[in-house]
């Protein structure tokens, strides 16, 4: 009799793009396992009911890649009762500052200025590309602290697609999952249910016209190309994964063995 898996993606009110990544495989024939490795959206909106459940999980740490422009804009995220929460930014408040604010007030003119013509991928590719070099301090702490003592955890940043993605990518990268698998998994935030809710500061029906709306997707959207650049940025800057793991982020085999322990079935 195959063993049921209770579900761990329940219809969460306040909280976006929840998920186990429990079940991934890995090259050498494992799986993630579950209840030990979970993704989201920020727990700032969490409802009663959220943080119950939440709290059911038996979460160590929340690791939190928001930034303060972003904790304000949202606010801060729930208490969860005995679990550890760890903000570590992943991108500079100040960078992007005006794009962002342009994004959510810009009338079609200016948007059209600012995302037109694959501007707005671009800025995303970028974005993934220098996140993967320099903020190899944060992925670095993430991995050994998971190899420690932080899990069951839970990874969030915003939207729970950009910076989480990342560092969820770079967790698994470490301990062998499928580059495929990798990729799958991250596109799921794609699915209409999990995606973040565009903020738009006016209140009038342009604002969220086809086109508008057609503008800021690229933004808004988990695509593969994005994922993609960063893992060519490792190769191109390191070589290959072991390298960027072993001399980018200071983890050694030893380490990489110890996060599989804890990760994998």
């Amino acid at each position: 009799m195959t063993q049921q898996i209770p579900s761990t993606e329940p219809e969460l009110t306040g909280v976006r793009n929840f998920r186990d990544v429990g079940g991934l495989p890995t090259v050498d024939g494992r799986r993630v396992r579950h209840g030990v490795l979970f993704r989201s959206g920020h727990l700032a909106h969490a409802t009663d009911e959220d943080s119950a459940f939440l709290a059911s999980l038996g979460l160590h740490t929340i690791f939190d890649f928001r930034n303060a422009a972003d904790q304000k804009l949202e606010g801060p995220d729930v208490e969860l009762p005995g679990v550890r929460n760890l903000n570590l930014p992943l991108t500079d408040p100040a960078d992007g500052a005006e794009f962002w604010k342009m994004v959510r007030d810009g009338d079609l003119d200016q948007l059209r200025a600012l995302l037109d013509g694959g501007k707005a991928a671009d800025r995303m590719i970028n974005s993934y590309r220098a996140i993967v070099k320099q903020r190899t301090a944060e992925h670095s702490r993430v991995l050994h602290a998971l190899a420690e003592d932080s899990v069951p955890a839970l990874m969030h940043c915003a939207a729970g697609k950009d910076r989480a993605g990342l560092s969820i990518a770079v967790t698994l990268l470490a301990v062998g999952v499928e580059r495929e698998a990798v990729v799958a998994d991250y596109l799921e935030s794609n699915a209409k249910h999990r995606r973040y809710k565009v903020h738009r500061s006016s209140t009038s029906a342009s604002a969220y016209s086809p086109e508008v709306m057609e503008l800021l997707s690229p933004l808004f959207d988990a695509r593969a190309e994005y994922l993609t650049a960063a893992f060519e940025t490792i190769e191109e800057t390191w070589g290959d994964v072991d390298t960027y793991l072993e001399q980018g982020l200071s983890v050694t085999p030893r380490t990489r063995e110890r996060l599989r322990e804890r990760l994998l079935d």
